[in-house]
């Protein structure tokens, strides 16, 4: 049982990017022999969560169908290239006209209030993108914490101190004149999107929505969130975010890594492949991205420039009819890998190139992998920025041949990169990760 016999709720969207970590840390309950843990998720998480059982079980409670308009894979061409568009700015307007409609996280807002009354939780544990959870743990009085791959600005955004690079503007901590003054209008032009004929009508539709559902106003500031809670746990370690005077409710903790390997035996024959080559660049650019026929053809034109070394991509299937017929020799592709992390961690791999999504990008500091960066996400600039300041990485403004052997050819030659990615992954293991979350959890004097 949980301390106090209480169970603990977790709730999570159903982005792998939150998600996994997520899963990892109900899975250490699980592990340690607590029961009375739930995981409350949309209707196609239960596989996963129903796997995690070991020494307990953790019982899943379904929040109902994912919601299409959030479901990036779900999305048509235009949306999806209206949210990944380069500039920041119109990318997270664009983010903001699709997603804000509250009508959306309603329903499961209703789903996961009569969970709640019927397991009655001690503590519920949410992801910081599933603020309809906080709401509820506000409204019913519950103790929460906020969990996710997220750096402290992000999840402490707008109480940052002055001058202090915006969410999402991917601006780094030394900004230049112009910067500043970008930086200063972003905030600004945020405020703006409350004038957004679109905005307006959604927010009043929010309102009548928190009324009915009995949620107190205060619950709809950005601050409110992370306000309230008991803990925030952020999955990166001190020196990847920018200096700023943090709460003592936020605790980095590292990366949320299950017990390796993940996936041992699951594929013989890749495994082979790893052992035979003993340099590797491994491509991962998440699992919603939609590359062009162009973007393909020049990362297979990347492979063949990088000829001394091997390249291991993954690429869903359904992107590999863009694949031209000739493949360099040095190029393996796969369109789905029993583990990421036991590739990761593989000491053959060199290098990780991927979209500075905050799972991956933790992922490749925890086994201390030089990174070169494409970020493809409106949240993905700052932990790129981030990256390279911390010297583990470079960035790709765009997925450009020469750039990109350049850049993949200085991160697998120069040893700062790797000296530094190793520091990080010190920090990482020091941190203590999923061990020392669930440690911070069960510590609670709500769980007393």
């Amino acid at each position: 049982m949980t301390p106090t016999g209480r169970p603990i709720l977790f709730v999570c969207s159903s982005g792998s990017g939150v998600l996994n970590p997520m899963l990892v840390l109900a899975g250490e309950f699980a592990r340690r022999g607590i029961e009375n843990v739930w995981f409350a998720g949309d209707q196609h998480c239960r596989g996963q969560v129903e796997a995690l059982a070991d020494r307990s079980t953790v019982t899943f409670a379904s929040l109902g169908e994912a919601v299409p308009e959030l479901v990036p894979t779900e999305w048509d061409d235009d949306t999806y290239r209206a949210i990944t568009q380069h500039s920041t700015w119109k990318a997270l307007r664009a983010t903001a006209l699709h997603t804000l409609e509250p009508s959306l996280r309603t329903d499961k807002y209703e789903r996961l209030e009569e969970i709640v009354r019927r397991i009655e939780p001690g503590l519920i544990v949410v992801d910081k993108v599933s603020p309809f959870a906080a709401r509820l743990a506000i409204t019913h009085g519950i103790r929460y914490i906020v969990a996710g791959p997220f750096l402290p600005s992000n999840v402490l955004f707008p109480k940052v101190p002055k001058g202090f690079p915006v969410p999402n503007t991917g601006f780094g901590r030394h900004m230049t004149l112009a910067q500043r003054l970008a930086n200063r209008f972003f905030g600004l032009r945020q405020l703006s999107l409350l004038r957004h004929w679109r905005i307006v009508t959604a927010l009043a539709r929010f309102v009548r929505a928190r009324k009915r559902l009995g949620i107190p106003a205060s619950t709809g500031k950005p601050a409110a969130t992370a306000k309230h809670a008991e803990l925030i746990l952020c999955h990166t370690v001190p020196g990847v975010d920018y200096p700023m005077p943090l709460p003592g409710k936020v605790h980095m903790l590292g990366a949320m890594i299950p017990p390796l390997p993940e996936a041992p035996g699951a594929d013989a024959e890749l495994d082979a492949w790893l052992d035979a080559n003993d340099s590797i660049v491994y491509i991962g650019l998440g699992t919603i991205t939609r590359l062009t026929a162009e973007q393909v053809a020049t990362i297979v034109g990347i492979a063949r420039e990088l000829g001394d070394h091997h390249v291991l991509w993954k690429l869903p299937r359904e992107q590999h009819a863009l694949l031209p017929a000739d493949l360099p020799a040095n190029l393996r592709i796969e369109s789905w890998l029993p583990s990421q992390l036991d590739v990761l961690a593989h000491p053959n791999v060199r290098v990780f190139v991927n979209h500075a999504g905050g799972g991956g990008f933790h992922e490749g500091l925890y086994f201390g992998k030089p990174m070169v960066l494409c970020p493809l996400w409106v949240d993905c600039h700052d932990q790129a920025v981030r990256g390279q300041d911390a010297g583990v990485s470079l960035t790709l403004a765009r997925i450009d041949l020469d750039d990109a052997v350049h850049k993949i050819s200085r991160v697998l030659t120069e040893p700062s990169f790797r000296e530094r990615a190793e520091h990080f992954r010190r920090l990482q293991l020091e941190a203590g990760g999923r061990v020392a979350a669930a440690e911070k959890i069960l510590a609670l004097p709500a769980l007393r």
